[in-house]
């Protein structure tokens, strides 16, 4: 970054440009220890009504500027340190922060502005951004939220990915892959189907998971199964939703016996079955009465036949 190579001597330079408040106005307005927040307008002074947090807001490409005031008001010169950090909560964007100086040299009773940039990477997603402006110095260190929004168009996409099913000793663990493709924050519903040569084996209608995927963000998870068929194979069908649209599912196959083991078995049923039939066949073969001439019917002489 442009701003990181000038080192202390920048933050010099930039101290030069410092409004320096006179002894009387210091006095009245000076605060135990140094602070820091978002500067005021150029030839202001901070007030209780300047803004508690920064909001930036550009498209993926792009560089955003604002400045940080660091307020001395002690009656000697105060040295802190600046630098990107993330956020509690929220996607970190701490890594696009730059400030033009690692390190700032304030004087006594001095407000210095210390200009920063984000610098949005060209790939970044379209949402909101979290990271705050740390300030390290004498006493300890401050922080200032920044917050940024990344325009462009709103897509809610995702995908259900590395479906798997795993037996356990207390029935089985379906393990499945939520990943957010689109732009949007998404809050994904599941539901999950099995169905198998003997019917259906499992049908848990779509829930709320406790999952807010950001954009690009992949969370692995599972989803018990405690009863799972002990002979049959079966077909998992796992189905994902969430708001604006996003739709996605997946499938997995389960079997508790191997394939080979599965065919012989299905084959002896079958031969079972088949084999039960014929004996049935012959038992009523044998145990039927003869055919025999329907009751009333006589053999008919034309006249003029010899009988």
């Amino acid at each position: 970054m442009p701003f990181r190579t000038r080192g202390a001597s920048v933050a010099l330079a930039t101290v030069a440009a410092l409004a320096c408040w006179p002894p009387g106005v210091a006095a009245a307005t000076a605060r135990p220890g140094w602070s820091v927040a978002p500067a005021p307008g150029a030839g202001s002074r901070p007030t209780g009504d300047d803004r508690p947090f920064f909001y930036l807001e550009g498209a993926p490409g792009t560089a955003l500027a604002d400045r940080l005031a660091v307020t001395n008001p002690a009656g000697h010169p105060v040295t802190v340190r600046l630098r990107g950090a993330p956020a509690p909560g929220g996607t970190d964007a701490s890594a696009w922060l730059a400030p033009a100086a690692a390190q700032v040299r304030v004087p006594a009773r001095t407000r210095a502005a210390v200009p920063f940039t984000v610098r949005v990477p060209r790939d970044a997603a379209p949402g909101e951004r979290t990271a705050v402006l740390r300030a390290d110095g004498p006493g300890g260190g401050r922080s200032v939220p920044v917050h940024l929004r990344v325009t462009g168009p709103a897509l809610a996409a995702l995908t259900v990915e590395d479906v798997a099913v795993a037996r356990g000793d207390e029935g089985a663990e379906i393990r499945y892959t939520l990943v957010n493709r689109g732009t949007t924050v998404l809050r994904p519903r599941l539901a999950v189907r099995a169905d198998g040569f003997l019917g259906s084996a499992l049908r848990r209608p779509a829930r709320a998971l406790p999952v807010a995927l950001a954009p690009g963000q992949r969370v692995r998870r599972t989803e018990t199964w405690s009863d799972p068929p002990a002979l049959d194979a079966v077909d998992i069908t796992l189905t994902v939703t969430a708001a604006g649209g996003a739709h996605a599912s997946a499938r997995a196959g389960y079997a508790p016996l191997s394939r080979g083991a599965l065919g012989a078995g299905a084959l002896a049923v079958a031969a079972g079955a088949g084999g039960a039939l014929w004996r049935r066949r012959r038992r009523t073969a044998r145990t039927a009465p003869p055919d025999r001439p329907a009751h009333g019917t006589r053999e008919l002489t034309r006249v003029g036949d010899r009988p």
